[in-house]
């Protein structure tokens, strides 16, 4: 017997945004100086749930085709259902990049949609590990000159974080320098984390890193070579000066790949990416897998997304309080939750996600909207 009658997924809506930088930014690769959201709304009567990812707007193109031919008129509690469908319709397509973007904006909205439904939390909907979660303040972006560099992570130490990040491998020589002065800025008691975004040679990332631990005891080297070189990660893995641990896994889209990378022994501590990982749904798969492989899970960026997720899995360690996003889920939704004393603490008062879209705000962004 049906305890709880719903009524199919009655309309859905894409947005696309795009938000300047507040600063010219880069990393050890690439540089930009604007940041794109697709969000996904889906609706059950007056009831709204939101989805998104940090995307290219070509991933509105993809999600459109998903939505209109596999969730609007759809069951939402048929959710796994749903979820496997999306992944047979982009079987020729490939299951990876821009698809799984798609696939992940919506399941996020699903999983926001029926808890809200159900007139509960998420964390509650998934059930709660932990009433909060650690977080740590990143950013240190490569184009930064040293008094943003330290007034952004300096502010985050004065805020209560107990770790903060910042970006390496533009200028590999001054890199040893920009940490100092990275360390300068936060004291001796806070974690330094640095991420390299496999901008290093296996050889170039094993001396700097014993400069980076040697100097100004850097504990986290994240993608100190590309994430696609597994036996490089391994390599270098076993050769950092011990305690600094490696991580990767922020471009996973799928189950096989963080298998693949935890199998290979390449990290201390796997990342995930519920915006990219297709959604909620993939970062808990995820998730057991870390456990499967006792290994420590990180979330990659969108806090308010995996706020509630990391708070419901085993093995989840933090989640990454990107400046660039946490600016803008500040700016566009009502129930952002600001880092207290370096924890984010799901509101149990609120359902879903615990999010609202400002749209008079976010308006001011719009690229496009399809209905």
């Amino acid at each position: 017997m049906n305890l709880l009658y719903v009524d199919s997924i009655s309309s859905s809506t894409i947005r696309v945004y795009t938000v300047p930088t507040d600063a010219p930014e880069a990393d050890g690769t690439i540089s930009w100086d604007s940041t794109t959201m697709v969000l996904i709304e889906l609706a059950v009567g007056d009831v709204r749930g939101i989805g998104y990812t940090y995307a290219d707007a070509a991933t509105a193109t993809a999600a459109q085709h998903l939505l209109k031919t596999i969730i609007d008129s759809a069951d939402p509690f048929q959710h796994s259902a749903l979820w496997m469908k999306m992944q047979r319709s982009v079987r020729n397509l490939g299951n990876r990049g821009v698809a799984a973007m798609a696939i992940s904006a919506i399941d996020v909205a699903l999983w926001d949609l029926r808890a809200k439904l159900l007139r509960v939390p998420l964390i509650q909907l998934l059930g709660a590990a932990r009433q909060s979660i650690a977080a740590y303040g990143s950013g240190g972006f490569t184009s930064y000159d040293d008094h943003q560099l330290q007034s952004q992570l300096g502010g985050w130490a004065e805020q209560g974080f107990p770790f903060v990040k910042m970006k390496v491998g533009t200028h590999p020589d001054d890199d040893p320098r920009r940490v100092q002065v990275a360390r300068s800025a936060i004291g001796e008691k806070l974690r330094l984390f640095v991420d390299a975004n496999g901008a290093y040679t296996a050889k170039q990332a094993i001396d700097l890193a014993q400069v980076f631990h040697a100097a100004s005891n850097v504990t986290w080297f994240e993608e100190p070579v590309s994430s696609d070189d597994l036996p490089g990660l391994h390599f270098v893995r076993n050769h950092v000066p011990a305690p600094m641990e490696v991580a990767a896994g922020e471009y996973g889209y799928t189950v096989p790949y963080f298998e693949n990378m935890l199998a290979a022994k390449s990290v201390d501590v796997q990342q995930a990416d519920a915006t990219r990982a297709q959604g909620i749904t993939g970062f808990l798969a995820a998730a057991a897998v870390c456990d499967a492989h006792q290994i420590a899970l990180s979330a990659h960026c969108a806090p308010s997304i995996h706020m509630h997720a990391c708070c419901a899995v085993p093995r989840a360690r933090h989640l990454e309080f990107f400046h660039d996003h946490a600016r803008i889920e500040r700016m566009f939704f009502d129930g952002f939750c600001e880092p207290r004393q370096g924890h984010m603490f799901p509101d149990w008062s609120r359902p879903g996600l615990g999010l609202e879209l400002k749209k008079k705000d976010a308006e001011n962004f719009l690229v496009e909207e399809i209905s």
